[in-house]
């Protein structure tokens, strides 16, 4: 076994506790810690003038110590140890929380520099725990210092600590997948030099070429992967659906009038069908626009045409209230629905799957039960795959192997702007719809300071008093979890139950049990819960009609299109809806992304605006829609470096393959094989 592939335990100063909390962020070996990119660095190498300093921004700065330090304790287990310190700009003061152990180390006169962040206001700046450096300023090396993921009982220091002993011990065995000729050509930099270099970089142009290099090489295993799936399915063929079928029947059946969007969509989609090449297309709108009644005209052409069709939902709750939305309007055409999950008894299920398997279930309803192996379709031609980055690829893979080359509509209420959308889907069609049906009612968005929260609390009461129901949203389940100072469910449940009394408030997670979390959403679904508490997992995967607030704790927190779609989950009935973001942030960069989305309720409009503002970060969330999850690229961030690996891309594809770039290719299906096999 080699030392990338060795325990993490091997490294000086990890022992098995220390192990285990590592394995919360996906650190097992040697080599997995040195795929664990710092997330962003501390720039510590300007020291500046007390008076340039920004508020609410970290800086470093040097001075004397202008008073003698003074320790004094406030309560039991409460010591603050403050003085001042200046320069000839201006003068900060200083407080460390429980640091008896810095008594009689400082005293007046003394030269120091302290690394922190600045609050106060314009005539009076602050610091609370700065880092702390003894000495003149000439004297100080500073640096940029890696800022790693963490969780709970693991510091910077450990991390940064853990990460230099990763990186002496294993880099060097790292095999560079790229080979010479190839980085010489693009401008990259060793593999070795390029792990250095992203974990602690010596200077700005270091960390840049580091950053290039290994942005450049997950792009394009990724590259790579897409394209061998696109050109796969294109060799792929299947009976073509060429029934003649009366699509204006089933249109007239709908109690309403269909968008423009939405025919455009159900025409590109029926062109594919009726080809022998497997439709691979992705249909993707904002909240509400109708995607579902998309999916249900194709149902209605695919049965018509003497096959079956699979719907697959994330939940049981969302597969559910497909079930109960899609039945009636495909009964009257004589479609027989089925929904399967994992809920009822055992001569139930099996029942279901025997009409499956004798085509007597024209479309077929369920979770991931109907990828389980005891279901076979007696003739299955479309699947539906519904907020499809809830599902890894290989998921989808398996409930297509159901059917011979069935047609695939993935559904995606995470709007994106179409030139990324073809970077990214390099093996998909893209239909888009952009319009919201008629009468919906626009979602009203206000963001307040945390400090109006009372008159939250009183307009909540407002909201329940008529018979509504509310969400809150936080960006942690646990104090510790993403960091200090946030609103956390566990925090709040008991809160608000202290806040509204009387009022029936369950928390909502993704560490609760599979049969907690649905028995909870069923039941605010059933209108027994007024208030779920709850973190991103109610993003999709549940729609009440009487739900009319959303509240979301620490809104900063969250990329705009995870609150336009938090923002989803109210304004679905005829009642007027509110969200209300709080935030305690008085970054103005943060309050400039929040304005966006309470200035408009188009997901386009507001993708477009996350590309722009929001700095290097997942704006898929965790799933990376199904794709394998980056480690240090950004599909929204790096598109410079994208168009270059395309043609990097296409290039060895066009040159021969990867046959020659066998450890490339060996990437390439690593990459893949953490989504759960894409490309097997």
């Amino acid at each position: 076994m080699g030392r990338l592939e060795a325990r993490i335990t091997v490294l000086k100063g990890v022992g098995e506790a220390r192990a285990k909390l590592l394995e919360r962020l996906g650190i097992y070996t040697v080599g997995d810690a040195l795929g664990c990119f710092p997330r962003g660095f501390s720039d510590r190498t300007q020291i500046k003038r007390i008076s340039e300093t920004a508020l609410y921004e970290e800086a470093v700065v040097a001075g004397v110590v202008l008073n003698e330090p003074r320790l004094s304790r406030i309560r039991k287990g409460l010591s603050l140890f403050k003085f001042r310190m200046g320069d000839e700009s201006g003068a900060v003061d200083v407080t460390y929380f429980n640091a008896d152990f810095l008594r009689g180390t400082l005293a007046k006169g003394d030269e120091i520099v302290l690394f922190g962040r600045v609050e106060g206001d314009m005539l009076r700046r602050t610091m609370a725990n700065p880092e702390l450096w003894r000495g003149a300023e000439e004297n100080y090396r500073g640096g940029l210092y890696p800022i790693y993921r963490l969780t709970s009982g693991l510091s910077q220091k450990v991390m940064r600590s853990v990460m230099e002993r990763a990186v002496e011990y294993g880099v060097s065995e790292v095999e560079d997948p790229l080979p010479e000729p190839f980085r010489q050509r693009y401008r990259l930099e060793e593999k070795e030099a390029a792990l250095r270099g992203i974990h602690f970089p010596h200077d700005r142009e270091e960390l840049e070429r580091a950053r290039r290099r290994l942005i450049f090489e997950e792009l394009l295993t990724l590259f790579l992967g897409m394209r061998l799936l696109g050109r796969r399915a294109r060799t792929e063929r299947r009976e073509a659906l060429a029934a003649p079928v009366d699509m204006e029947a089933f249109y007239r059946s709908l109690p309403f009038a269909l968008t423009a969007g939405q025919r455009a969509a159900i025409d590109e989609a029926l062109s594919d069908m009726r080809s022998e090449v497997p439709m691979n297309r992705l249909l993707q709108g904002d909240v509400g626009c109708g995607k579902t009644v998309v999916a249900a005209a194709l149902v209605y052409f695919a049965v018509k045409n003497g096959v079956q069709a699979a719907l697959m939902a994330p939940t049981e709750l969302l597969a559910a209230q497909h079930y109960e939305g899609l039945r009636p309007l495909l009964d009257r055409f004589g479609i027989r629905t089925v929904l399967l999950t994992g809920k009822g008894g055992a001569k139930e299920r099996r029942e279901k799957r025997t009409l499956i398997r004798e085509g007597e279930a024209d479309f077929v309803i369920g979770t991931h039960a109907l990828i389980e192996e005891e279901v076979s379709f007696a003739k299955l031609g479309l699947i539906v795959a519904d907020e499809q980055h809830r599902f890894g690829v290989a998921q989808r893979a398996a409930l297509s192997q159901k059917g011979e080359h069935p047609h695939l509509l993935l559904m995606s209420a995470t709007p994106i702007p179409r030139t990324l959308a073809l970077m990214i889907y390099g093996d998909l069609a893209i239909s888009s719809i952009r319009e919201l049906p008629a009468g919906r009612i626009p979602v009203a968005t206000t963001l307040i300071p945390e400090s109006r929260e009372e008159k939250l609390f009183g307009f909540l009461k407002t909201e329940l008093r008529k018979g509504r129901q509310a969400f809150v949203v936080c960006p942690a389940i646990e104090e510790g979890e993403e960091g200090n100072a946030l609103h956390t469910v566990e925090e709040l449940t008991p809160y608000l139950r202290k806040k509204l009394p009387g009022i029936s408030i369950l928390p909502v997670h993704g560490r609760m049990k599979k049969e907690e979390k649905e028995a909870a959403m069923a039941g605010f679904a059933a209108g027994e819960v007024q208030i779920l508490v709850a973190t991103t997992v109610i993003e999709v995967g549940i729609n009440v009609p009487n739900a009319t607030v959303m509240v979301v704790e620490n809104a900063e927190r969250f990329g705009l299109s995870q609150l336009h779609q938090l923002r989803g989950r109210v304004g679905r009935g005829s009642e007027r809806s509110y969200c209300v973001l709080v935030s305690g942030t008085r970054a103005e960069k943060s309050l400039e992304r929040l304005r966006v989305i309470c200035g408009t309720n188009d997901g386009f409009r507001i993708a477009e605006a996350d590309l722009a503002l929001r700095g290097p970060g997942n704006f898929f969330g965790n799933e990376q829609h199904g794709l394998p999850d980056l480690r240090i690229a950004d599909l929204l961030t790096d598109t410079a470096t994208i168009g270059e690996v395309e043609r990097a891309a296409e290039e060895l594809l066009d040159g021969g393959g990867l046959e020659a770039y066998p450890a490339l290719s060996r990437e390439v299906e690593k990459l893949f094989a953490r989504t759960g096999g894409y490309l097997s």
